[in-house]
């Protein structure tokens, strides 16, 4: 109990650089997230072509997430995330070019998406990676929470109704404001002091490396379990993010919002997690680690199937704060025991490899999502990934705490 009540150690000067430097790619994350869909509407109103732009977006998950792992492993994780979101800004400089030229079409849009896209496999797995580099182990937990709200602020609260604002402006300024905000990121990561290269670690073939990766997270029933659950989800909830817009903007929607109020919409998830990531180490410690994953996860099922039981946006957003609460109290605890019981060494791999099945499914969900809403409506997505992501509660006697205290023994950190 002692331990419990002692004051806890300073995060360090380099964790505060790190947020700072995440907080403004977040941002960027965040307007462009929101304002390629909603410059895209002005091409095309067609649901297949609009859930495309997710699908472009995220399929270099699927492509690039395991040779990403090996990459950071070997390579300095600040630099890397450095040199990454240097490229997102010069393909947002490009796009914001041929916008002003007028030679916007859904191809450039599907490119660009794509090229961003591989860019954020290469800094999401390298920020995941730095962090036990930077803070002690048994700060992960709240050091995880600090970024994830600075994150969620950023990226969802903030981005998306600034995204519709800037949109209303201008295509150009959409384009053009988040390219600056990667660029005063990456000057950031350039100011932080240190060298993140894993020490010691001996080079194997690039198969052999995503081999030893792939097999330590499908060893370990914890590791094996998130990583399905979380691809499921991501799934279900991107087919519903996918689409979303069509159901929710203009006056033809269901909801019948104009750009603002879409990403006002939106932002209410932005609220809701931002509250779980103050109040998921108090819940971890209240209720123990599986209760706590649980309880988040059935909360985050709001957030896809709220739109199948009404098209009143104040009760979606409703709906939508408390799946967002629900979602980052298990975020915050899943990626704190995965960085907790992953060897420093590998852990690039290991987040290369879980997002490979986590992440993977993002752009097929997109796909599906605009399928299944050509062929039988809007509100037969939300309907079908509501009961699938909240089947998936199913697995999560795999999640106890006994399963979480054994693989901390039988895996610890190298």
């Amino acid at each position: 109990m002692a331990n419990s009540l002692a004051k806890p150690h300073p995060l360090g000067t380099g964790f505060w650089q790190l947020l700072s430097s995440s907080s403004m790619s977040n941002l960027a994350d965040g307007l462009f997230k929101v304002g390629l869909p909603l410059v895209a509407l002005t091409v095309t109103r067609s649901p297949a072509l609009i859930a495309g732009v997710m699908t472009a977006l995220t399929l270099p998950w699927l492509i690039a997430a395991l040779p990403a792992g090996v990459v950071v492993d070997r390579s300095d994780r600040r630099k890397l995330m450095l040199f990454a979101n240097s490229g997102r800004a010069l393909i947002l400089v490009v796009l914001a070019v041929l916008t002003a030229s007028e030679a916007l079409t859904v191809w450039v849009i599907y490119a660009v998406a794509f090229g961003a896209g591989f860019a954020e496999v290469v800094y999401d797995t390298a920020a995941q990676s730095i962090l036990p580099q930077v803070v002690s182990r048994d700060a992960l937990t709240r050091a995880n929470g600090r970024l994830y709200a600075a994150e969620l602020t950023a990226n969802e609260f903030v981005g998306p109704p600034l995204a519709g604002f800037l949109v209303t402006i201008g295509a150009v300024v959409a384009f053009a404001t988040p390219a600056g905000l990667w660029l005063l990121a990456a000057t950031i990561l350039f100011l932080m002091k240190g060298s993140f290269r894993v020490q010691g670690q001996s080079r194997q073939p690039m198969r052999t490396e995503i081999g030893d990766g792939l097999g330590f997270l499908w060893r370990n029933p914890v590791l094996r379990t998130l990583t399905i659950m979380t691809g499921i989800f991501n799934l279900a909830s991107n087919a519903t993010m996918a689409v979303l817009v069509v159901y929710a903007v203009g006056a033809s929607s269901a909801i019948g919002l104009n750009e603002t109020g879409y990403g006002l919409l939106l932002a209410s998830i932005a609220a809701g997690s931002v509250l779980g990531t103050a109040v998921a180490g108090a819940i971890e410690r209240i209720v123990g680690r599986s209760r706590s994953l649980a309880l988040g996860f059935a909360a985050a099922v709001l957030f896809i199937g709220a739109p199948a039981l009404t098209a009143n946006p104040i009760a979606l957003a409703i709906g939508f704060f408390v799946g967002g609460v629900g979602n980052m109290i298990w975020n915050v605890i899943a990626v704190s025991l995965r960085q907790r019981i992953t060897p420093d060494a590998m852990l690039g791999r290991i987040i290369g490899a879980h997002r490979i099945f986590a992440w993977g499914g993002r752009p097929l969900g997109a796909a599906l999502g605009g399928l299944i809403a050509e062929l039988f409506g809007l509100v037969a997505v939300f309907a079908v990934m509501g009961v699938l992501a909240l089947s998936l509660l199913a697995m999560m006697r795999w999640l106890s705490d006994h399963a979480i205290e054994s693989a901390e023994r039988d895996f610890p950190p190298a």
